[in-house]
């Protein structure tokens, strides 16, 4: 680690507590006046760190800036040092830059991180609004000895169980998955899920899929575009709460653990239990046309069972629905 991250790391490590310049200057094998100025640094990047003559420098427990090395404090043992993490103030998509990655020989495990987006993007082409400091966009990159073409889906349904499950740990809310791949908090979407593909155009052989994260962590400070304000919600009311390293580690772990849980359907049943679109009049949304419909059950592929009017039944694998408004 470069001497910025090993004292982001010190101080995230020793938060809200005086550490001496002295320690810290033997910590990192460099002078006090090298600390001074890492210091400097630091508190220019919005650290709010304070120092005070005989005792050391302080980093205050209020501070909520995204880092790998304060997201790797709140990670278990077991993944800290197998967690590949990059964090931007802010990038045009994280998915964009675990492509990149990608094509740069980066492995399965590598994760993406921003404070915002310029491009964010959703699904059927649509953006994902991801203004600065109130979310958490999050990427990361598996490959194909980690994952195989048939369970791309499961990819998808496995971090909806993860966000939910961080949810319900750091805040008293109760989170619902609409399926496939929207987080649902009082009746508002606080995450959107899209996971993408890439293959070979030789051998059509699956070269990684990237799984972005988008989540609405607090208000937008100017509120959310007219266009989303009836649908899009967050998960909490105000910044200052909870601790956004510390979300971001919560679903990061959770994913880890779904993903290589001995029951393989395990992570079916977390998210089957967090359904709520199950016995419920829905619309079934295609390119050219829209289906009315009733959800049956999530299938143990996490699939859609369907009834349309007609009375065929079918499963969807993929797609988009809407639940229809009782009238």
């Amino acid at each position: 680690m470069t001497t910025r991250e090993t004292l982001l790391a010190l101080f995230e490590k020793n938060k809200g507590f005086y550490i001496s310049g002295e320690y810290i200057a033997q910590n990192l094998g460099v002078s006090r006046t090298a600390v001074w100025k890492a210091v400097k640094k630091l508190q220019k990047e919005g650290y709010d760190i304070t120092a005070v003559t005989n005792r050391g420098y302080c980093l205050s427990k209020d501070t909520d800036i995204l880092s790998a090395e304060g997201i790797k404090e709140h990670l278990p043992d077991a993944y800290k040092d197998k967690a590949n993490i990059e964090v931007f103030r802010t990038v045009d998509s994280t998915n964009n830059i675990c492509r990149v990655r990608a094509n740069e020989g980066v492995g399965s495990g590598y994760i993406a991180i921003a404070s915002s987006q310029s491009s964010g993007r959703g699904r059927r082409g649509r953006t994902f609004y991801s203004p600065a400091d109130t979310g958490v966009y999050v990427s990361f990159l598996l490959t194909p000895e980690n994952i195989h073409g048939a369970e791309i889906a499961k990819v998808t349904t496995i971090s909806a169980v993860a966000v939910c499950k961080a949810i319900e740990k750091l805040t008293d809310k109760t989170p619902k998955i609409k399926w496939v791949n929207d987080v649902f908090v009082d009746g508002h979407k606080v995450c959107g899920i899209l996971s993408e593909a890439s293959y070979d155009l030789e051998d059509g052989k699956l070269d990684c899929v990237v799984v972005g994260i988008g989540i609405n962590l607090y208000p937008p400070r100017n509120g959310f575009p007219e266009a989303l304000a009836d649908t899009a919600g967050s998960v909490l009311d105000a910044p200052g709460q909870i601790s956004r390293n510390e979300f971001v580690a919560e679903i990061l772990s959770n994913f880890a653990n779904l993903y290589m849980h001995e029951n393989p359907l395990e992570y079916v049943k977390e998210y089957r239990d967090r359904s709520f679109v199950i016995g419920k009049d829905i619309d079934v949304i295609a390119p050219k046309s829209t289906k009315k419909a009733r959800a049956l059950a999530i299938n143990d592929d996490c699939s859609l069972k369907v009834q349309f009017e007609d009375g065929t039944v079918q499963d969807l694998k993929t797609g988009e629905i809407s639940i229809r408004v009782q009238n």
